[in-house]
């Protein structure tokens, strides 16, 4: 290699480093801490990643329950905090960008199924990971470990769940909740992503109710779950009065918020996903600032 050439190498290599490194932390990759702790089932030693802040702290905190396709990339080889999958990555990085620990849990993994499960498949998943029983168990594992953090103030922790950690989060806050020692030891508010409703109505009847508030959001043309049901369960609780907000997306699918081609393609989907982010975002300043 010439001189001339050798200096310009340098010269790219210098600038492009230097543009790296001047790049805001939040619009970096940010590779989450692994942890572990155990489910309030007594018995299952869970997996989790938590994503920070930059600043000490305390903060407000998240738990995130996966949906039923689990935590990581449907191309994992591997199943750790590198090969989590796009959505998981997304919105750690949001969450801790606005000043919140994210906390993923891994319900799936621990219990012998870290792939997940097909969609269509509810009726055959084994009881084990059950949505409304036993993942709710994870849920209040998660918030009483953020609770034992110096860098969490205890009184601040949300709840977000998608899919099936979606229906997992409804179940977590209703008021007679697996694990859930009473409402004042509960999260401070939760959202639930494109869950499904139907065995949420089925197993809590017109009974259910929730603690706090809570938000969920689903898109009209979502092909897994029934948008309806979800109306019909939201029309249940608030009757029970619960502090319950529903937003239908029109034309949106389910994982409407996944930063893939084949989700993103479809205009519904980047509307809803970015009003989802702003109304998440909102929600959880909201009951937080209110103390």
């Amino acid at each position: 290699m010439n001189a001339p050439a050798l200096r310009d190498l340098i010269l790219s290599t210098a600038t492009g480093l230097a543009l790296i490194l001047a790049q805001p932390e939040a619009a970096r990759a940010l590779t989450p801490e692994t942890l572990h702790f155990h489910s309030e089932d007594g018995k299952t030693g869970l997996i989790a990643y938590l994503y920070k802040p930059s600043t000490p702290g305390p903060h407000s905190a998240v738990v995130a329950l996966h949906g039923r396709s689990g935590l990581y990339s449907s191309r994992a080889s591997s199943y750790r905090a590198e090969t989590l999958s796009s959505r998981h990555k997304m919105w750690g990085e949001f969450w801790a960008a606005r000043g919140f620990l994210v906390l993923f849990i891994d319900s799936f993994s621990p219990r012998g199924y870290p792939a997940g499960f097909a969609a269509g498949t509810i009726k055959w998943r084994p009881a084990e990971v059950n949505e409304i029983t036993v993942r709710p168990l994870d849920a209040y594992a998660g918030l009483r470990y953020l609770r034992s953090r110096p860098d969490v103030v205890p009184h601040q922790v949300f709840l977000q769940g998608w899919s099936n950690g979606g229906s997992a989060a409804l179940s977590t806050m209703a008021v007679n909740a697996p694990g859930l020692r009473g409402s004042a030891d509960g999260f401070r508010a939760a959202i639930a992503v494109y869950p499904a409703c139907t065995r949420i109505s089925g197993h809590y009847g017109p009974q259910y109710n929730t603690y706090a508030p809570l938000l969920l959001l689903i898109g009209t043309h979502d092909e897994e779950v029934n948008p309806a049901s979800c109306v019909g369960l939201a029309r249940t609780a608030k009757a029970n009065g619960s502090n319950f907000e529903i937003v239908l997306y029109d034309g949106a699918t389910h994982s409407y918020d996944t930063p893939i081609p084949s989700r993103q393609a479809l205009a519904a989907n980047v509307a809803a996903s970015e009003d989802t982010k702003r109304r998440a975002e909102a929600f959880f300043r909201l009951y937080r600032d209110q103390n």
